[in-house]
């Protein structure tokens, strides 16, 4: 499946998803992102995401990221 098929399919059905998955996908296109800044604020998100001990907060905080899937779709 291709990555932007992935991200589509985690956008459309944001609930169901796991959260590794959707880091998984972060970690992916995080490399794309042509500022430098952006990639490494990123990646601190997602490892804040990874430390929390809740499950409920992980996955609202990668809600709080879903803009990055739609830049990714966007052509960042």
């Amino acid at each position: 499946m291709s990555l932007e098929k992935e991200i589509r399919e985690v956008l459309d059905n944001f609930e169901n998803v796991s959260t590794e998955k959707i880091l998984g996908i972060l970690n992916q296109i995080k490399p794309q992102f042509q500022n430098q800044l952006i990639s490494e604020y990123l990646q601190g998100k997602i490892q804040k995401v990874i430390d929390l001990p809740d499950e409920a907060q992980k996955k609202k905080q990668c809600k709080a990221l879903t803009p990055y899937l739609d830049w990714y779709l966007q052509g960042l």
